[in-house]
């Protein structure tokens, strides 16, 4: 079973979507993770949730290619097609270096 989880601890907004072991595209996942979150609002309103998306995925991104690439910052920010300055900044903001 895969879970995901995007949650934001100061608007205790919290969303969890769970699929069986079949594969499903990433884009899927997301759509469904974001349909089930407004679903979920409750008649509160959504603030923030391009930030709060985007610090759930790209942390856990930033490790995998790090940890793909051995460490190496050069192909991992090759990788990702972003300048090895950038990813030493987002390596820093989400305490990964």
């Amino acid at each position: 079973m895969i879970e995901a989880v995007i949650s934001d601890q100061q608007s205790e907004e919290y969303l969890t979507v769970t699929h069986s072991k079949k594969s499903e595209p990433l884009r899927q996942c997301v759509s469904d993770a974001m349909q089930r979150y407004f679903n979920n609002l409750d008649g509160h309103g959504a603030n923030n949730l391009y930030r709060l998306v985007m610090n759930e995925v790209e942390a856990p991104l930033l490790e995998s290619v790090m940890k793909h690439t051995g460490g190496n910052q050069t192909q991992a920010a090759t990788i990702l097609g972003i300048s090895r300055s950038t990813l030493r900044k987002k390596l820093s903001q989400y305490d990964l270096d």
